[in-house]
């Protein structure tokens, strides 16, 4: 899978903090089942190469895996040997967009400000991760998703849970990034399976409500239209 079909699929981004290797193959396959297709797992859990190389080589066909929490360029490199596809910061670090490209990963930087959002886009970006979310608030989303290029998405991260999605999808943002009210490393398999079902088919049910909301305002349009050639 691509970061475009992520986009257009289910841009749910399940954060897997304190993931161990011995659980990675377990907590990967719930959370594909569930319908998840990007797993991050941040550097700062216990030995993260080794759960990132073991989800990479079990479901990298098929999810967008990879590391979060990158903070410094030199680990990059070697995420990009073991199979990630996609690097995820809390900050914007030019020197970390910059060796994610050119390793030929997916950059997804935190930030919070404009002025990071724009440096993180010139730095080659692919998108944004607005981190932490529940700081900037929706308006705060709202005003900067105005001068941001379209084609750019905004992920909200931190304090985002599936309830409040469809409030944060009308204010700008594309994707989310779910921790630990998805995953926590205590957590049995069975409630991951049901926190991630409940969240990918709240997206669903978003998506489907959109689109008939989409397809009632053209019917009223196309009304619109003929009544008037008419008059």
């Amino acid at each position: 899978m691509t970061f475009d079909e992520l986009l257009s699929d289910v841009p749910l981004v399940a954060i897997l903090r304190g993931l161990t290797p011995e659980r990675a193959i377990d907590v990967g396959a719930t959370l594909i089942d569930a319908g998840f297709r990007c797993l991050e797992v941040p550097l700062n859990s216990p030995n993260p190469f080794d759960s990132i190389r073991l989800l990479a080589d079990r479901f990298g066909h098929e999810a967008v895996v990879g590391a979060g929490t990158v903070i410094d360029a030199t680990s990059v490199g070697r995420l990009a040997m073991l199979g990630a596809r996609i690097i995820v910061s809390p900050n914007c670090d030019v020197a970390v967009i910059r060796a994610t490209k050119a390793s030929g990963m997916v950059s997804l930087p935190g930030v919070l400000t404009p002025t990071e959002a724009f440096t993180a886009i010139a730095a080659g970006a692919d998108g944004l991760k607005l981190f932490p979310a529940e700081i900037a608030g929706l308006a705060g989303l709202k005003a900067m998703s105005a001068v941001m290029p379209p084609a750019v998405p905004i992920f909200a991260v931190g304090g985002v849970d599936g309830q409040s999605m469809g409030a944060w999808q009308a204010a700008g943002c594309r994707g989310f990034g779910f921790g630990s009210a998805l995953f926590q490393p205590e957590r049995t398999l069975e409630e991951l399976s049901r926190r991630a079902d409940e969240i990918v088919q709240t997206w669903r049910s978003l998506q489907l409500q959109q689109s008939r909301d989409g397809i009632a305002m053209q019917a009223a349009s196309d009304k619109g239209l003929v009544e008037t050639q008419f008059v």
